[in-house]
């Protein structure tokens, strides 16, 4: 996988609790630092307080091979209790797209945890500069690692969700 592809990778587990529930735990910007190996926080800008369309957060991250990074992103899709996704802000295009969609079921909510990167430029976009010829395994890895994050958070989020239930 090259990165003009717009690699992505996802996460899906169901959830013993009906989706208005799932929903608030997903549309907190902070729940997925307790469980996350990277993501560490955020906060809402220019007097955002909740999602909303349009709506800013500053998100704070850590990676032992990068250090320490902010990025600004942008809520572009909200649909309660069905979908929820932002944009990680970029020059021109978003450097990644992460969403959640959560589905009725049975036995309550299925909860799908996405991300796209790319297609604008982000961290990944110097280490392939830097090494074009390991671009595949660059992007293999950073998707495994984001995939093994989504699986830890959805697994809080069905604990939380189920508990409260």
């Amino acid at each position: 996988m090259r990165f003009a592809d717009k690699p992505t990778t996802s996460a899906q587990l169901d959830i013993a609790a009906p989706p208005l529930t799932v929903w608030r735990l997903v549309t907190d910007i902070n729940l997925a630092a307790q469980y996350s190996t990277e993501f560490k926080g955020a906060e809402w800008l220019d007097n955002a307080t909740q999602p909303a369309l349009g709506a800013k957060f500053r998100g704070h991250n850590v990676h032992p091979a990068i250090g320490d990074w902010s990025t600004d992103s942008e809520v572009t899709s909200l649909r309660e209790p069905e979908h929820y996704e932002w944009s990680v802000l970029g020059e021109d295009l978003p450097g990644a797209i992460w969403s959640f969609t959560l589905e009725p079921i049975e036995v309550g909510t299925r909860l799908t945890q996405q991300m796209q990167i790319g297609p604008g430029r982000n961290g990944l976009t110097a280490a392939i500069e830097r090494w074009p010829d390991k671009e595949e395994r660059i992007i293999e890895k950073r998707l495994a690692e984001h995939q093994e994050n989504m699986i830890r958070t959805l697994s809080g989020i069905k604990a939380l969700a189920e508990k409260s239930s």
